[in-house]
């Protein structure tokens, strides 16, 4: 091979195909229940824009952005994750004029250069959205709803929500000072990121995963929330045990993103080892206001659409796979191939049109069958010379063998029929 796909890139195809689909399908119907409407942004936007929202000395920032200069000379980036371009493009387009609440979600691939492992590529993959207008802890329950919903559509069990109150920026400063306090006892011990880490974003040191066993012992953020931020965090508790949505308080948990102001949460999944955080998100309140619009309250969420499809696997959830191929017409002859080719466009235009291939290849008749039972087809539609003289269609039945002759003015109705049925 001359040309291999670049590390950390997966091609996705075959049976893998029908998971992504089956996660992009479902959260889609999800999103549109909860009343969200599709946004869809730019795969880059300018390098500043992921600096002020993630934070300059997150991981994101100072280890994973693709980043380069383009032929105007502006530095670009490709987007790490999709909750920056979508503030970015309210603020751009006007969208407060829409007046609140507004709901987006979102689909597509993220970029990050970290080092390939399962469940964590190059270019990966991300359903979200984006909920903006309410400071509410109401808006935190329908938040979580959305994503429990989500992941229960799917058919997922083995999953635990992680939850913390990270404050807001007031209540942090006295919660940043405890930290230092507790942290500057262990610095000979801290791996080199996090002697960085406590000169420039202590919160990050809890959210590192080689010194795990001191962020354990750490002092708690919900300690030091001051009185709203408090309330607003007993209040979604409240809200989660009224509708039985089992969670764990996690007070390590910070997320890896700057952006971040109360509410945090994680969703883990037992099956997916070291790399069990398929979803994630909450609040970020200040983030409009960083971006150069005016305080606009928010939050959202973002699930990692390969680690579903492992969780999917894990738990051995069978995907529907739609639109297989059901119908084959075989032809032989110039004649037939006419015929056959128009007998299939008029299949494909019913409404519940079927999944219809004909052969384009020229071969001969049992070339054809050998390739619609690799397809997977459930029914053959046969037209040669003999079929053309007798004015009909044979439609044999792959799985039992069985035929039978159809004429040709009553075939569109008679095969669209059967397979609607069944």
């Amino acid at each position: 091979m001359k040309y291999r796909r670049i590390k950390g890139t997966n091609d996705v195809f075959g049976e893998e195909i029908w998971y992504w689909r089956f996660v992009e399908e479902t959260f889609r119907e999800v999103c549109e229940s909860f009343g969200m409407e599709e946004i869809r942004t730019p795969i880059f936007e300018q390098t500043e824009l992921f600096v002020r929202s993630v934070g300059e000395e997150s991981d994101i920032v100072q280890k994973e952005m693709y980043t380069f200069e383009d032929k105007g000379g502006r530095s670009i980036t490709l987007r790490p994750e999709g909750t920056a371009p979508i503030v970015r493009a309210f603020l751009e387009n006007s969208f407060v004029n829409r007046g609140f609440q507004q709901r987006y979600y979102y689909i597509g691939p993220m970029f990050r250069y970290e080092k390939p492992q399962s469940g964590r590529l190059r270019q990966f993959h991300q359903v979200g959205f984006e909920i903006f207008g309410s400071e509410s802890p109401g808006a935190d329950l329908e938040t979580i709803l959305a994503v429990d919903s989500f992941l229960k559509r799917l058919g997922l069990t083995k999953y635990t929500i992680h939850l913390n109150s990270i404050g807001c920026p007031e209540c942090r400063k006295n919660y940043r000072e405890a930290l230092r306090e507790y942290y500057g006892k262990h610095l000979n011990d801290l791996c080199d990121d996090c002697k960085r880490r406590y000169e420039t974003n202590i919160l990050r040191l809890l959210d590192c995963k080689i010194d795990h066993e001191l962020a354990l012992n750490a002092p708690k953020s919900t300690d030091y929330l001051c009185e709203p931020c408090r309330e607003h965090y007993e209040k979604l508790k409240d809200y989660l045990n009224e509708f039985e949505i089992k969670y764990v308080e996690d007070h390590t948990l910070v997320r890896g993103l700057d952006y971040y102001t109360r509410t945090v949460f994680e969703v883990r999944h037992e099956g997916l080892g070291a790399q069990n955080a398929i979803a994630g998100g909450g609040r970020y309140d200040g983030l409009f206001s960083d971006l150069g619009g005016g305080t606009v309250p928010a939050l959202g969420f973002a699930g990692g659409i390969e680690r579903i499809v492992l969780a999917l696997k894990a738990e051995g959830i069978e995907v529907p796979r739609k639109n297989v191929h059901y119908l084959y017409v075989a032809t032989v002859g110039e004649d037939a191939f006419k015929e056959g080719m128009k007998l299939a466009m008029e299949l494909r235009k019913k409404k519940k049109g079927l999944n219809v291939d004909v052969d384009i290849m020229n071969r001969k008749l049992s070339g054809q069958l050998k390739h619609a039972d690799r397809l997977g087809a459930k029914y053959v539609v046969i037209v040669g010379d003999e079929e053309l003289k007798k004015g009909v269609v044979v439609l044999r039945n792959l799985e039992t063998g069985d035929q039978v002759e159809i004429d040709k003015e009553f075939a569109i109705e008679y095969i669209f029929e059967k397979a609607s049925k069944e």
